[in-house]
């Protein structure tokens, strides 16, 4: 079962910006090979977090407005949203491991 909610460009604000969680954005497309590697690694780790961290990804080539909003520039790029704001990034493919370490110094 899928802890990863499909947000869009329209509904990120609420999503997102308005979430009384901390957020993590998986910004991804389907042709993009360690997007679809990282995909299950993310899903594995949102499991750990039930709760404490929402977990949401975004299509950058379904929702071409959000993405260039927070420099985003390669995918897959994780971003943690906390109260709103951007916290911290983590760009490229990441192990299960380097994953919750990057949650955990961020929260």
């Amino acid at each position: 079962m899928s802890q990863l909610t499909a947000i869009t460009d329209d509904s990120f604000e609420n999503d997102v910006i308005a979430s009384a969680l901390p957020v993590i954005v998986d910004f991804w497309a389907a042709w993009c090979g360690p997007c679809k590697a990282l995909a299950p690694i993310v899903e594995a780790v949102s499991a750990q977090y039930t709760g404490k961290v929402k977990f949401v990804k975004l299509d950058i080539d379904a929702n071409p407005i959000t993405p260039p909003k927070f420099g985003v520039r390669g995918i897959p790029t994780l971003i943690l949203f906390k109260d709103g704001q951007v916290q911290a990034t983590q760009v490229g493919l990441v192990n299960k491991a380097d994953l919750t370490r990057f949650i955990d110094a961020n929260l």
